[in-house]
């Protein structure tokens, strides 16, 4: 081959790859895409979602992923939220009040003096059981009455005459149930009273003489005996319920001593030879008075009590005097070894402590019991006060 037509086609070819050289860069323009400068490495780029898929052998060479459909774009608009009003505070929850529990009462709290204050005394008809004697001033019955379920036996002395009249009660001591008889320990006292118009009843007590047996804790059993024989007053037609006073020897004495702090009914009281207005001093002296044996279920809570002086406070007399309405008299023997004079001297201190009416009389030499001319001074003196705050005479 010629020189010649070796140049020729030297030049067709040069002129292709030329050619060939401006279509590359033709198409490469046409996509937008510029290459980087040499040495720069291509970074891998994430497909645009929606756009075109990159040429093969782009970007380093790396295969792309499958292109992720595009997203439809809504061409509604969106409402714009309405903003909520500024919410209102809500309140804060009160706290509720946990109640403060109940205290559980003490089994024996009916037995103390605000027990016996706060209850009832319905008492019942008084039964006649029959006449026991008549004098030229009275007539003497065997009666019964009803006191918390229990059947109270007693003597009542009713005077001749239209009535109705003054009653006084008359309290006995404490005799050995087994030594026991009814009117013992007032029989004379309510004679003499009866035949000045006073119409006396001289009750029995729980577990004396023909009486039930029935709680007496503290003594309070024979308390509650009395005040529903005063509710009771009402069913016998000789009776005036209005003009009630109380007398008490001894143990019956303590009982009148109680009584008065509880009952405004009654309208005297006298108190011969009287055992303590605080129940510590007896309780020492004598006992709990609750015999050992006892089937009673609260004897353990009872003796206990017995020797807790803080509860003890709240069954004895001498700490509620200020309750007291009725004036009181009492009489006290120099020489009594049974009832001490200090507790009678103690009952009148705290009398008048308590600003109430006390009238106090003491017989030198005379024991628990009086004899003679003191028993009738004694009595004279009791007549008196009762026809004072009883019947109204002016002295």
């Amino acid at each position: 081959m010629s020189s010649s037509s070796l140049s020729a086609r030297f030049h067709v070819a040069v002129a292709s790859f030329l050619l060939l050289v401006v279509s590359v860069l033709a198409a490469c323009n046409g996509q937008g895409e510029s290459f980087p400068p040499a040495g720069t490495a291509t970074p891998r780029l994430a497909p645009t979602v929606g756009g075109p898929t990159p040429p093969a052998g782009l970007g380093g060479g790396a295969a792309q992923a499958t292109p992720v459909p595009p997203t439809p774009i809504s061409t509604t608009a969106t409402p714009a939220a309405i903003p909520s009003p500024d919410p209102q505070p809500t309140p804060a929850p009160q706290p509720t009040a946990t109640p403060e529990p109940t205290p559980t009462p003490h089994p024996l709290a009916d037995y103390t003096i605000d027990g016996l204050r706060g209850r009832q005394y319905p008492g019942g008809a008084i039964e006649i059981l029959g006449m026991l004697d008549t004098t030229d001033a009275y007539t003497r019955y065997a009666i019964a009455y009803p006191s918390d379920g229990l059947r109270i036996t007693g003597v009542m002395h009713v005077p001749h005459g239209q009535g109705p009249f003054p009653v006084v009660i008359l309290n006995h001591g404490y005799i050995p149930p087994d030594q026991y008889w009814p009117g013992a320990d007032t029989w004379r006292e309510a004679d003499f009273l009866a035949r000045r118009g006073y119409l006396c009843i001289a009750p029995d007590f729980r577990g004396w003489a023909g009486s039930d047996q029935g709680p007496n804790y503290f003594r309070t059993g024979i308390v509650i005996d009395v005040l529903n024989l005063i509710s009771s007053l009402p069913s016998v037609p000789q009776a005036d319920p209005e003009r009630v006073g109380l007398w008490g020897h001894s143990m019956g004495g303590g009982l009148v001593a109680k009584a008065i702090t509880i009952d405004p009914r009654i309208d005297a009281a006298v108190l011969y030879g009287p055992v303590s207005a605080y129940d510590l001093d007896n309780i020492q002296k004598w006992g709990d008075g609750l015999p050992e044996d006892s089937d009673d279920p609260l004897a353990p809570i009872y003796r206990e009590a017995a020797r807790d002086p803080a509860f003890i406070r709240l069954t004895s007399a001498t700490f509620y005097f200020h309750y007291v309405t009725a004036p009181v008299q009492i009489h006290q023997g120099t020489a009594d070894t049974v009832t001490p004079p200090e507790w009678a001297r103690a009952i009148r201190d705290s009398l008048q402590l308590a600003g109430r009416s006390v009238e106090y009389y003491e017989y030198p030499d005379e024991g628990h019991a009086f004899q003679g001319q003191s028993w009738q001074l004694f009595m004279e003196r009791t007549a008196a006060f009762f026809d004072v705050h009883l019947k109204g005479t002016v002295t």
